[in-house]
């Protein structure tokens, strides 16, 4: 653990600061270094896995297909009209994407490139780019979300990626609810202008018909993949496909000659977050011979035997990990410590999944290596600092709803049950 923060306080790349870092573990503890390939190639030989690819490659033809730009028209429709109004239209929006991309990167990438500059010229960029990041949030918890898939991959069979889509709904709905909320109070106490056309519902029938093609998208891939119709992976396969119909035959503005630019920019993203998990894989790997699960469990179990104060304890480690580690990499490095001793205090493996990713995905907009930060900050040529002066109420509301879910489970497990998970 030192070698890698030592790597990384140094600049080195994430994922090669923990293959180093395993280089030196392995070294230390007399075990042969090139055992390390066939970890490498074991923690990534996963047909889950695939699904992140096919969602990735799901939003770049999104964006690419004038989707994005349906999505806004019929978000505006909606919520364009009250105070602030650019503001809502940009999180329902969000929230739309979110239901088809499962990438809090890309999700960030599309809204910046259609929303930040009509947004700037009305409440300034620092907030524009600041409601833009925590909106960009929505990807990995709404479903289908790519993070829910590496912790599904991790965690085991006693985890279902299905069980886990409809597990993020209402943290999803709670996180844009009290976002609403807040930028209504921020536009009447900062006086923002009234941008949208008055509410009408002849305007919101003709622009949902519009849309209607994109709303089913997640209809058809969510739906297939809870109701057990498809495998995650297929959903992702499908998503594309119909990414790619709708783009060449309903919007029209999908051409050929996007799809090498998506593909090209789909695996690269692809290849960043495999060999995160390829070498945090390798991590987890020492981790376990060194029985650290069994030790932590131990040692935790001396501090409290109540589970709501084991999830405390998880809670603030995994705010503290969110603030300098990517989640991909946390996942696969602590999913297999903390996934068994969470069963050992009587913890529902799905509330447990929520609390670890609602957590580590707040992570991304937090200092001083928040992802969505560094998306945001090279999208407006702004300082990081710049952006967390806007930022922080916005975090807080998703760390808000995190702690929620952690003392109230049931806001995670009814829908779940519900369906029969």
């Amino acid at each position: 653990m030192l070698a890698f923060f030592a790597f990384a306080l140094l600049g080195v790349p994430l994922a090669f600061a923990l293959g180093l870092s395993t280089i030196v573990g392995l070294s230390m503890s007399d075990l042969p270094v090139d055992m390390m390939g066939g970890r490498l190639m074991f923690s990534v030989n996963s047909f889950p896995l695939m699904a992140i690819p096919f969602f990735m490659l799901a939003g770049e033809l999104m964006v690419h297909g004038g989707i994005v730009n349906r999505i806004i028209a019929f978000a505006n429709t909606l919520v364009g009209s009250i105070r602030g109004g650019l503001g809502h239209v940009t999180i329902v929006t969000g929230l739309g994407l979110a239901s088809v991309s499962g990438t809090a990167v890309a999700d960030a990438a599309a809204l910046g490139s259609a929303l930040l500059r009509p947004m700037e010229k009305l409440y300034g960029r620092p907030f524009s780019a600041s409601l833009i990041a925590a909106t960009a949030n929505l990807g990995p918890i709404q479903p289908p979300s790519t993070a829910m898939i590496v912790y599904a991959s991790i965690a085991g069979p006693g985890v279902a990626v299905g069980a886990l889509f409809i597990a993020g709904v209402v943290p999803a709905l709670l996180i844009v609810a009290f976002m609403v909320a807040y930028v209504f109070i921020i536009a009447k106490l900062r006086n923002f202008p009234q941008s949208g056309e008055r509410f009408q519902v002849s305007r919101v029938l003709r622009e949902g018909w519009r849309t209607l093609p994109v709303l089913t998208m997640p209809v058809v891939v969510i739906g297939g993949i809870i109701g057990g119709a498809f495998t995650a992976t297929e959903g992702g396969a499908i998503a594309v496909v119909m990414a790619m119909l709708i783009g060449f035959f309903v919007t029209r503005e999908l051409k050929l000659s996007h799809l090498p630019g998506s593909l090209l920019s789909a695996a690269i993203t692809t290849g960043i977050v495999g060999t995160i998990i390829a070498f945090a894989a390798t991590v987890t790997f020492l981790f376990t011979i060194d029985q650290i699960p069994q030790q932590l469990s131990a040692l935790i179990g001396q501090w409290t035997k109540d589970p709501t104060g084991f999830l405390v304890i998880v809670f603030l480690m995994l705010v503290v990990v969110g603030m300098f580690v990517e989640p991909t990499a946390a996942y696969v490095m602590l999913v297999p410590i903390f996934a068994p001793v969470a069963l050992t205090y009587g913890i529902d493996p799905i509330h447990f999944a929520m609390v670890f990713i609602l957590t580590l995905v707040v992570g991304m907009l937090t200092p001083p290596i928040g992802t969505l930060l560094f998306v945001m900050c090279a999208m407006t040529g702004m300082t990081i600092w710049q952006l967390v002066k806007e930022n922080w109420p916005l975090m807080l509301i998703q760390f808000g709803v995190c702690l929620l879910v952690l003392f109230f489970p049931s806001l995670v497990l009814w829908l779940p049950r519900l369906l029969g998970y």
